[in-house]
């Protein structure tokens, strides 16, 4: 599960020129604006919550109000956090001081114990943060047959910011051979065909099958039941559906498509390696999300790594890329590297 609110260090505090009250801290591979007047150190225990947070009404996050306040489509409040730019640096996430953390745990939960103050511990839930998620169209959030299925694996990739201790093991030297491929800016889809049984499902549920909801009805223009079927054991196939009334249709296509970008072995429980996925795309006619670069050799650092990430997407040239998800060729390695030109420009909409 993601952490989107941990225990963490500050790794670096850098100037930011011409600002004379605020600073950079860099946490793994995240950097985040500070005040200078809080007085953050290096090596500071903090906690770092991520971009896509939503932080609940507290008094501590009172002075969000102005830049992030959101109100829910079923009426909760709270705080929302994008990444902006202040006085030209990127800025994403929130440090909080653990003595303003305290304050909101034990107003929220009671007592603090000293292991929840631990570098790594996940405070997520104690301090009452959860990932937002826009509001899905009528047509995609479709009615809901049940939770997404314990036999199947999500599909949201770690961010690289998150991974700065691993990436540098990823390197030159390593024996994992990557590829890169775009992230599209869709809607996550998944189907499954298991012991005579077709079921499709969005990123966090699955769907009954009704006339309105478009992960069914594109699954049954695509023949996919059938075509899952013809495999012989028990698969599920991932991708993401771009296209009309989703995420404002960047790519400009008529209808809907799914680009398909993982394949999992049901039985197995385990991601089919790239040659067998490609095996799988070419015999069922289906689209896969576009190759960046095969091999894919890794930049040296983090930043480096981010840079790579912007650029323009293969489906429509006049269109910023989301980014791009690097995975090795046995699927042992998979994470994301989101374009902050995107960001900056995409993160306002809902």
């Amino acid at each position: 599960m993601r952490k989107l609110a941990s225990v963490k260090k500050i790794d670096r505090l850098d100037p930011i020129e011409g600002a004379d009250k605020i600073e950079v801290a860099s946490i793994g591979g995240w950097k985040v604006v500070v005040a200078k007047d809080v007085g953050h150190s290096v090596g500071d225990r903090v906690i770092y919550c991520e971009i896509d947070s939503f932080l609940p009404m507290e008094p501590e996050f009172e002075f969000l109000r102005k830049s992030s306040y959101k109100k829910l489509v079923d009426g909760t409040e709270g705080f929302r956090l994008k990444t902006i730019r202040l006085r030209g640096q990127i800025s994403q996430g929130l440090i909080l001081p653990l003595s303003d953390a305290v304050s909101v745990m034990k107003r929220r939960n009671g007592e603090v114990y000293s292991e929840m103050l631990e570098e790594g511990f996940d405070a997520s839930d104690l301090l009452g943060i959860t990932k937002y998620e826009p509001p899905l169209p009528a047509s995609l959030a479709g009615k809901v047959k049940g939770v997404f299925p314990s036999f199947l694996q999500k599909t949201d990739e770690e961010r690289v910011q998150n991974l700065s201790s691993e990436y540098s093991g990823w390197g030159v030297q390593s024996k994992h051979q990557f590829y890169a491929t775009e992230k599209l800016d869709g809607s996550s889809s998944t189907f499954y065909y298991r012991d005579g049984v077709f079921g499709v499902c969005s990123r966090n549920l699955e769907l009954l099958e009704t006339e309105e909801n478009t992960f069914w009805r594109v699954a049954r223009e695509m023949d996919l039941e059938n075509k899952m079927k013809s495999l012989g054991y028990n698969i599920c196939l991932q991708g993401e559906m771009i296209g009309e009334g989703i995420q404002g249709n960047p790519y400009k296509i008529k209808g809907q498509r799914v680009f398909f970008f993982n394949a999992f072995d049901i039985d197995k429980y385990e991601r089919i390696p790239y040659p067998g996925f490609m095996e799988i795309m070419e015999s069922l006619n289906l689209d896969y999300v576009p190759c960046v670069a095969f091999p894919f050799l890794l930049p040296s650092s983090v930043d480096g790594m981010l840079n790579l990430a912007e650029g323009k997407s293969s489906l429509n040239p006049n269109t910023e890329r989301e980014g791009l998800v690097i995975r090795s060729m046995d699927m042992s390695i998979s994470f994301k590297a989101i374009s902050n030109k995107f960001l900056l420009k995409n993160e306002s909409r809902d």
